[in-house]
């Protein structure tokens, strides 16, 4: 992916090396803890039910953010830390995602409210509880913050096979579909609906894909502004395989429990993030009105 390295942004909160975060981890809202399931077979809180859509405007992006902005962390304000590292192209897909978001939000004259980034080390306080390095990024609605331990990605290439910057894109741009979901109230919308809260069918599986294409159709909207390189999107689609609900199934029992489902198979996965890669608009990734996923 074609990006600016050194870069910085304001919407990045780096508490690495600050420890902290006591007690059990508990989500409100939206709170489903994608990695928590993949990575560690833990059980992830399960929603349901029904979605709307607002509006289907195409993404059409805007310029790639290009801030240099070098605050340090201050009274809880804060930005990431020193390039090569890995946090200044995880800012600048964060920002990316961000600015994409906000420029269909416009679109469709509605108010996008800023989500942010909060890097950690091993264990942090969020508005959903404390959060561990165990769960893998996640995305607190309470907040509206996405935290992600660095050390994850290392993880993702050595042991799913699922190397390369794109991959880590696609891992950003997930979270924030979360964020997107939560300012439509579409989490707060399947919660009370009537769909099973788990298994391949249910509310939760449709939820989590809908956030994978919407991950796609930032993908499409990079790609509309040259920020792509060849192999990208393989990328994508080979970190989507290697956390679907099947395989790690497969692999950490040798069986595959589809009522347990909460995520999707490795297929599904795939599907819906190559779905939103090709149409590119909110409406395109409805997986509540999907009769097939």
């Amino acid at each position: 992916m074609k990006w600016t390295p050194g870069y910085r942004s304001n919407d990045v909160e780096d508490r690495r090396g600050q420890g902290g975060g006591g007690g059990g981890f508990s989500v409100g809202g939206l709170g489903m803890l994608y990695w928590l399931f993949k990575l560690f077979g833990l059980p992830g809180l399960l929603v349901g039910g029904a979605i709307m859509f607002f509006g289907s405007g195409l993404l059409n992006g805007g310029g790639s953010a290009t801030t240099d902005t070098n605050s340090r962390a201050q009274g809880g304000q804060a930005t990431q830390g020193q390039p090569g590292d890995g946090s200044d192209f995880v800012a600048f897909v964060f920002d990316d995602v961000q600015k994409t978001w906000a420029n269909v939000f416009a679109q469709n004259n509605e108010r996008y409210a800023k989500a942010s980034l909060v890097l950690f080390s091993g264990r942090t306080r969020t508005a959903c509880g404390a959060g561990q390095a165990a769960m893998g990024p996640f995305y607190c609605p309470l907040d509206q913050k996405v935290y992600i331990d660095l050390s994850f990605y290392q993880e993702l290439k050595d042991r799913f096979g699922a190397p390369g910057d794109f991959a880590q894109a696609y891992v950003v741009a997930h979270e924030m579909g979360h964020h997107v979901q939560h300012l439509m109230g579409l989490d707060r919308q399947a919660q009370q609906g009537a769909r099973a809260q788990q298994g391949e069918d249910s509310g939760s599986v449709r939820l989590e894909l809908q956030a994978d294409c919407l991950a796609g159709a930032w993908a499409q909207a990079s790609e509309k502004r040259e920020l792509l390189d060849p192999g990208d999107i393989q990328e994508a689609l080979t970190a989507a395989q290697a956390i679907g609900d099947d395989r790690l199934q497969r692999e950490s029992q040798g069986t595959v429990t589809p009522e347990t489902w909460t995520h999707g198979s490795s297929a599904e996965r795939q599907r819906w993030f190559k779905r939103g890669y090709e149409v590119g608009t909110v409406a395109g990734c409805d997986t509540f009105g999907a009769s097939k996923l």
